[in-house]
């Protein structure tokens, strides 16, 4: 988003990168006029900060919408902001309606003899193609082909129809069928972590911050991106330059500690902290995940908890930068340069952590040893009504126990087959929220190994699908 008018703290700054200059609102200069105390504030609330510094406008945001959020101490009195994200994420479901609005101010500008072409998003969106897929064909090599074909068929008209878009509408794009779940894609391709943004001749550089219309667009919040998921509507809002207004939040501060054992998973590790957030009560907070225990947690592993933000009732599950995010932007090919400039920018901005960062101020804390974390299991009908693996028979039979006994008599590709209560009729891998996390991955894959060579096969009348998030 190009500079406002606004300026009244006077933080307007030039920032060096390499052979690159980039204007920043400087927020060190809030520190220097006495507004604001950067390291008491949680780093979820200092990228909000910039946010309205850089948003000034008079209108939407004013200098004491600034000065309240600078001056944030736990227990503040309740005040009403307007934040606007950087860039929207979409998905096919909720987000083909949105740009069918566009296309439609498009028809309506041109009956008033206006030019159609005016009509675009403000800010870039991306739209990812992932909700359409079904599971027709299993259980043999040619199943992806297969069904990928199918869906081709069946999306036609919608699929033409977004090709049309990513061509008409500047700020948008298509990421195609068959690649990926949105959050693994934002996670993995999309998600700048600082943006560079053109204007005239100059470049701005500020936060990467989203709203998507999926709630586990929380997953993200891993890079230390900040954002959540919305409604359509919200979302169409803000592609056309309208803020979120929201009040500004509660921060829940969630010290990790101590290190993974050994067979113990991230999954395992987000349904401890699911229940413990749940019992906590966190809903319409922001979590913020601080201390030594996030160093030894890869992005993956982090972006499993953050997916799962509207399990546990958060607005989001906020990691900040560190030098992890920066060794996972790396992996993920993205370039020298915008590495360069996460780096940069991030620790210019007291934005980036360390493992000697003193904590900040928060609302609540809780704490967790991350070595106390064991196997677990989700359910039966909750994720936070997590089951320990130890116990996982246990809690099966205590759930069919006492139910009445059912036969259904089932016939498949001419066979035929008597099934009883408890019996496994599908079996699928398939999460936006851990099916990218390669040490799951290869978990997966060795207990299929190990089944294997124990003799175990699949019963003819399961549907088995695996589905990665990329």
């Amino acid at each position: 988003m190009a500079i406002n008018a606004g300026n009244s703290f006077r933080t307007r700054d030039k920032l060096n990168v390499g052979a690159q200059t980039f204007d920043i609102h400087r927020l060190e200069f809030l520190e220097k006029q006495g507004v604001a105390d950067l390291a008491r504030l949680p780093f979820s609330l200092r990228v909000l900060l910039e946010n309205l510094l850089r948003c000034e406008d008079g209108r939407f945001v004013h200098a004491e919408d600034i000065r309240a959020l600078a001056n944030w101490r736990p227990g503040a009195p309740e005040k009403e902001i307007a934040f606007m994200p950087a860039r929207v994420l979409l998905q096919d479901f909720t987000g083909v309606p949105a740009i069918v609005d566009l296309a439609t101010m498009r028809e309506a500008v041109r009956r008033m003899g206006g030019n159609p072409k005016r009509i675009n998003p403000l800010f870039p969106a991306e739209l990812v193609i992932d909700h359409s897929v079904q599971v027709d064909n299993f259980g043999n090599v040619n199943a992806f082909g297969l069904n990928a074909e199918l869906e081709f068929q069946r999306n036609v008209e919608r699929y033409a129809f977004l090709r049309w878009g990513q061509t008409a509408f500047q700020n948008f794009k298509v990421v195609p069928p068959d690649t990926g779940i949105c959050h693994q894609v934002n996670l993995e391709y999309l998600a700048r972590v600082v943006c560079a943004m053109p204007y005239g001749n100059r470049f701005e550089a500020y936060p990467d911050s989203v709203v998507g219309t999926d709630s586990h667009t929380t997953m993200v919040n891993a890079l230390g991106v900040f954002g959540w998921g919305v409604g359509g509507i919200e979302a169409e809002a803000a592609m056309l330059g309208q803020p979120s207004s929201m009040l500004i939040p509660e921060v829940v501060g969630f010290r990790l500690h101590g290190r993974l054992s050994e067979g113990a998973t991230a999954t395992d590790l987000v349904l401890t902290v699911t229940e413990m957030l749940r019992k906590k009560g966190v809903v319409g907070k922001f979590v913020e995940f601080y201390g030594s225990g996030l160093s030894t947690l890869s992005v993956p592993d982090r972006a499993t908890i953050a997916n799962m933000a509207p399990e546990y009732g958060a607005t989001m599950g906020f990691f900040p930068v560190d030098a992890e995010t920066l060794a996972y932007l790396h992996f993920t090919a993205r370039s020298a340069e915008q590495i360069a400039l996460v780096e940069a920018y991030c620790k210019e901005q007291m934005l980036f952590r360390t493992d000697k960062t003193s904590p900040p101020l928060f609302n609540d804390t809780l704490e967790l040893d991350l070595g106390t974390v064991e196997a677990t299991v989700a359910g039966p009908k909750r994720p936070q009504d997590r089951v320990a693996l130890r116990q996982a028979k246990a809690s099966f039979t205590k759930v069919v126990e006492g139910t009445p006994a059912k036969h259904v008599a089932v016939r498949n590709n001419g066979d035929s087959f008597d099934l009883s209560s408890g019996a496994v009729v599908i079996a699928a891998i398939t999460s936006c929220t851990n099916t990218s996390n390669p040490s799951l991955m290869l978990g997966a894959g060795l207990l299929a190994k190990k089944a294997v060579e124990r003799g175990l096969h699949v019963k003819p009348w399961v549907k088995t699908s695996l589905a990665p998030g990329s």
